[in-house]
């Protein structure tokens, strides 16, 4: 069961949002509900789920509803109708004190204002949340210089929030919102106010952090590379409603429409794209089964003057050459092992295209694709890193088969 999900969740802005419900039910676009009933669909039938521990990312323009949603999740705007569910149960039927304690205890926000109180210092802002619930001093003082050292500003606990940089006070923030210990984390555009370098910065402390807390973090953002560097899976809204789900990979090479298209049309997909999304098959020459002759028929079939081989297992054994294969029958060689190309250039499936663009500028073979048991699952031919930089990879080619 996922940690949060949310079904079928609306959000009409106006004095009678049932009435606006109403219309839109009945299929009247929203502008002329706007025009007719002077009310803002805020969001339009929202349904999706977040798994525990994973970073799920919220994207689109200014006015597609990401904030108004990430809002709804707290209860710090109330959905005119739907169901929130988090570990089952439905926040929006809380009463005062369920709702508060969620707030307390299991959920905490990070604003991109920082909301930082300024007559307190660094150390006191951050054990804020602790001190509302009533936590002793010397605890909550333990737990926020723990915290305080974990996002980088040990030695800072003294000062106060004007005599820190821009990310210096949303280190803070988030510091402060994970002294509580909660179980999720909602971050509306936390970075949207820094600057392009210690944006970047605060970025990759949110992903080392991620990495060794395994919070459920629900991360708003307008920034696409944003979304496709942080997230786990992304959700793509546009005017309210949700035009996309899916993973970083899933978004670059399956948009699903024209609107996802021109999003992506800019990204530097050698980011993000994997060795497993532009991988294809190559064709296998069991050790087991055959020797050089059999070599050099697959090398017709295929119209190729290499072959990778591997055992009966698919464990990558080596790349024999045409050459090596005409050598072997010409002496009579039945057992090819002793003749294969073992320094392959090779990779991970879930590497970056980053990373491997040196290797495929290197290697003279295409690269081989292994997983930790060196299972040979693909091939990434030098055409298919030129067709994922030019954009043109569509991901259709990219599923090996063992």
């Amino acid at each position: 069961m996922a940690l949060i999900e949310v079904r079928h969740l609306y959000k009409i802005f106006g004095p009678n949002p049932k009435e606006a419900l109403t219309l839109l039910e009945r299929g009247v676009s929203k502008d002329e509900i706007m025009a007719r009933t002077g009310h803002t669909i805020g969001l339009q039938n929202i349904s999706l789920a977040v798994e525990a521990g994973e970073t799920f990312v919220i994207m689109g323009l200014s006015g597609s509803g990401k904030s108004t949603l990430v809002r709804c999740l707290n209860q710090l705007i109330k959905p005119t109708s739907g169901e929130i569910l988090v570990n089952g149960q439905d926040v929006l039927k809380f009463n005062k004190k369920e709702l508060q304690k969620l707030r307390r205890h299991q959920m905490s926000m990070v604003f991109q204002q920082f909301a930082l109180l300024p007559h307190r210092t660094i150390l006191e802002n951050v054990a804020y949340g602790l001190e509302i619930r009533g936590v002793p001093t010397t605890e909550r003082r333990a737990k926020a210089l723990h915290w305080i050292e974990t996002v980088g500003l040990k030695g800072w606990e003294k000062k106060f929030p004007t005599q820190l940089s821009g990310g210096m006070q949303q280190r803070v923030g988030i510091a402060r919102a994970l002294c509580t210990d909660p179980e999720i984390l909602l971050m509306d555009e936390p970075f949207g106010a820094l600057d392009p370098l210690i944006r970047r910065e605060m970025q990759n402390e949110l992903v080392d952090l991620q990495s060794r807390l395994h919070k459920t973090i629900i991360f708003i953002t307008h920034d696409l590379d944003e979304a496709l560097r942080l997230g786990d899976r992304i959700a793509i809204l546009k005017d309210g409603l949700v035009v996309q789900i899916g993973t970083p990979e899933e978004i670059l090479t399956q948009p699903v429409n024209d609107y996802v298209r021109d999003f992506i049309r800019d990204v530097n997909r050698m980011r993000v794209l994997s060795a497993r999304s532009v991988m294809v098959k190559p064709q296998m020459l069991m050790v087991t089964r055959g020797g050089p002759r059999m070599a050099l028929k697959l090398m017709e079939e295929e119209d190729s003057s290499f072959i990778f081989v591997v055992d009966r297992n698919q464990k990558l054994q080596g790349l024999l050459t045409i050459e090596q294969a005409i050598e072997a029958v010409q002496k009579d060689i039945k057992n090819v092992q002793a003749l294969l190309n073992c320094h392959l250039a090779q990779t991970a499936p879930e590497t970056i295209l980053e990373e491997i663009l040196p290797l495929a500028v290197a290697s003279k073979w295409p690269i081989a694709v292994v997983d930790k048991e060196n299972t040979l699952l693909g091939v990434i031919p030098r055409i298919s890193m030129l067709l994922a930089m030019a954009g043109e990879h569509n991901g259709k080619v990219g599923v090996a088969q063992k």
